[in-house]
């Protein structure tokens, strides 16, 4: 049985979701505004970050919240991390693959978590210690044990592009043995893809808590394992980890041998 604020959360999500449905059909009279170097936001991602944070202040008036567009709002230990619409370009192009990413962090690490596809239907959730479930039924990670015929995700975010030709070699030796390599421009659904074994590994660099706090919680929740491109434990996913940061994510064994491979390639080495 889901937790009462996974509950909550869902209604957020769905009534985000509903805001980008009702405006996929009119992309033409969508505001954008370019945020930064190829890095856009539009009118519909605030007007969906408004509807989930209406939804969830029904709830809890009090709730502190860490959202894309709309920053920091609240102080607390626990704090609602928003992405109403994560896969932005992808919308404003109507390419069909955008969700909406909510998480509930406390102290830094994320302990509830939901991401919906509205086009699909698809309803990801998870709670700390209860498992990762799509629309009702429980999902797990892949059980590939190593690159070797993997299936793998990435991206290629703007702000990281001075770090291409370093990827992009990554890349390189990656698909000397992976199956291939997938770049599907959203964040959050490419974890939820790697929890629910649609993907065997995911790795990108750049990505922020609002991309990753919800889709993390899935990944472990579905047995896997999360780090960065060292090894390491990713960081606090609140305020106070607003700054980019890198990501491997697979099963346990999978997700070694990627981080590993990654460290191999020299793209490691580009991050100080």
């Amino acid at each position: 049985m889901q937790k009462p604020v996974v509950n909550v959360m869902v209604k957020a999500a769905r009534s985000a979701g509903g805001v980008l449905l009702r405006s996929m059909h009119k992309l033409d009279a969508i505001n954008v505004v370019e945020k930064d170097r190829m890095d856009y936001a539009s009118d519909v991602d605030e007007q969906a970050e408004k509807a989930v944070i209406k939804e969830l202040r029904k709830a809890y008036p009090d709730a502190a919240f860490l959202g894309e567009e709309g920053g920091a709002q609240g102080t607390g230990n626990a704090v609602f991390v928003i992405d109403p619409l994560d896969g932005t370009s992808n919308f404003l192009h109507g390419f069909p693959h955008w969700c909406v990413s909510i998480a509930l962090v406390e102290n830094g690490e994320p302990q509830h978590g939901v991401i919906f596809d509205p086009l699909r239907n698809e309803l990801f959730t998870a709670s700390r210690g209860s498992g990762a479930v799509l629309n009702d039924k429980r999902i797990r990670v892949s059980e590939r044990k190593d690159v070797a015929g993997a299936l793998l995700i990435t991206g290629f975010p703007p702000r990281e592009r001075e770090r291409a030709p370093a990827h992009l070699e990554c890349v390189r030796e990656l698909l000397r043995s992976a199956e291939d390599i997938r770049r599907t421009g959203s964040a959050a659904l490419d974890l939820a893809y790697v929890a629910c074994g649609r993907s065997d590994g995911y790795f990108e660099a750049g990505v922020k808590p609002w991309d990753i706090a919800a889709g993390v919680l899935l990944v472990r929740e579905a047995g896997g394992r999360v780090c960065d491109f060292r090894g390491a434990a990713t960081g606090p996913m609140d305020g106070r980890g607003v700054h980019g940061r890198h990501l491997v994510a697979g099963n346990q064994k999978l997700s070694a041998e990627l981080q590993k491979a990654i460290v191999q390639s020299g793209y490691a080495a580009v991050f100080n």
